[in-house]
């Protein structure tokens, strides 16, 4: 393989002639052989938004010249198209706080820059990766800012996804809320109710879920962009951080906005950790819906069989005609996956010490990651489970009638102990709760027929 010498302040490496990326991009990839995986695109994409906002602030500021910035916009464009994805190569567990992959993205810009201005790669004599591409720049500033600008990109389909699962569950409330059911707590008999209320409150659930998410991600809007090191601003010029941040604003369309305090910003990871929490509790109603819709469905003839999920694939390799519910299983799978996300999150956010949380690549990962999970699994779930779903009215009917737990509604006029001595007697006997409180004279037969509909209490 054809290389080429480059220098950094450690001294010389061979790297390979066709690499656009550096020489410290090349020794965090000797450096960090760890798992095999990158971060997400979206990252690299925010990146390139922020540096080429920033060659458009120091151009502004008279610190960059107008050549250099044009060179560093163009490439930068370059890279927000995909042109140079195969050129981030560092792994996802690396330097702290990112600056393996700030310089990684700072070498893949100021190489192709130099290209366009003339000069051979690695040839920085005339523009380089620290003194122009990351100029009024740390890894400190950029990295979360980076972080917020690429969740802010992932979250628009969740949200999409999210309602779309909601509309899906709501369908099912209009469709099935004529058709009455027993009630469970405790995974036993209790009062009736209505196959279409428990949608739609499955809906209302991931409703207020996804609104929670919504208000977390509303503090990304705060960049510290232009705080570098240490939340100081120091080596940016005085107009750099607004400029920077108005680039960004009028590029994306977001109303990005400069944070309170850049101090704050730069030492805390909260903001990530709110909205993973979020993700968090979007996660755990999916699992219990999912799982709802499981014992619902289970049987065929040995379960619940109230509903009946969309046959989508055969469900044993053994077992002729087995037909499993592969959808709910496999979003139960990705809300685990969304939990440990979080749990990874919440403990690097507690890591970080003094001005600098250092965890920020693996908060980055993660974080995204649980988004593009809970995207999927909601379309999916809504597509190909949710929207199919058939009921079993005269099943359900036939459970709602042989609940105990309907004698709970003749407590007021029989008594409490009366009512758990029938209940009791009919458990043991098989006879139905109506029968037996007119055989025994509590109620005359209307009474109890007008009192037991389990329509009437399902209302």
């Amino acid at each position: 393989m054809a290389t080429r010498v480059e220098r950094d302040s450690l001294g010389t490496k061979r790297v390979p002639a066709s690499a656009y990326y550096g020489i410290q991009t090349f020794r965090a990839v000797e450096n960090f052989p760890i798992s095999g995986l990158r971060l997400p695109v979206e990252m690299i994409r925010a990146y390139a938004l922020i540096k080429q906002a920033a060659a458009v602030a120091n151009a502004s500021t008279g610190h960059l010249s107008r050549r250099h910035a044009s060179a560093i916009g163009r490439a930068c464009r370059e890279v927000i198209r995909g042109r140079f994805d195969g050129q981030f190569v560092v792994d996802v567990y690396q330097a702290g706080a990112g600056t393996s992959f700030n310089m990684n993205v700072n070498e893949v810009i100021a190489n192709r820059a130099n290209e366009l201005l003339g000069a051979p790669r690695g040839s920085y004599r005339h523009l380089h990766p620290n003194d122009h591409v990351n100029m009024a720049q740390s890894t400190n500033d950029t990295f979360p800012t980076a972080m917020r600008l690429a969740c802010l990109m992932v979250l628009p389909p969740l949200r999409q996804q999210m309602r779309r699962l909601e509309g899906s569950l709501q369908g099912c409330a209009r469709r099935f809320r004529g058709i009455v059911k027993a009630g469970r707590t405790h995974l036993q008999d209790a009062l009736p109710v209505r196959l279409g209320r428990e949608f739609g409150a499955y809906a209302l659930a991931l409703s207020k879920a996804r609104v929670h998410v919504e208000l977390t991600a509303r503090a990304l809007l705060e960049l510290n962009l232009g705080g570098t090191a240490v939340g100081t601003g120091a080596n940016a010029p005085a107009r750099y951080r607004a400029l920077a941040i108005r680039a960004l604003r009028q590029w994306t369309g977001w109303p990005l906005r400069p944070a309170e305090d850049l101090m704050e910003r730069t030492q805390s990871l909260g903001d990530f950790a709110r909205l993973s929490g979020g993700l968090r509790s979007y996660a755990l109603e999916l699992i219990r819906i999912a799982n709802d819709l499981r014992l619902m469905n289970s049987g065929p003839n040995t379960g619940f069989g109230e509903i009946e999920l969309p046959a989508v694939q055969p469900g044993s390799s053994i077992m002729p005609g087995k037909v499993n519910p592969v959808i709910p299983e496999m979003v139960d799978m990705v809300g685990f996956q969304v939990l440990g996300h979080d749990a990874t999150i919440a403990g690097a956010a507690q890591a970080g010490q003094l001005e600098l949380n250092v965890m920020m690549p693996v908060v980055a990962y993660n974080l995204l990651q649980a988004i593009r999970l809970l995207t999927n699994a909601a379309r999916i779930f809504a597509a190909r489970c949710v929207d199919g779903i058939t009921a079993h009215p005269q099943r359900c009917e036939s459970l709602a009638h042989r609940s105990l737990a309907l004698i709970t509604a003749l407590a007021p006029q029989i008594g409490y102990l009366n009512a758990a001595r029938i209940a009791k007697e009919s458990l043991q006997s098989g006879r139905s709760i109506q029968d037996l409180v007119v055989a025994h004279r509590l109620l005359d037969q209307a009474s109890a027929q007008r009192l037991l509909d389990p329509y009437r209490l399902s209302r």
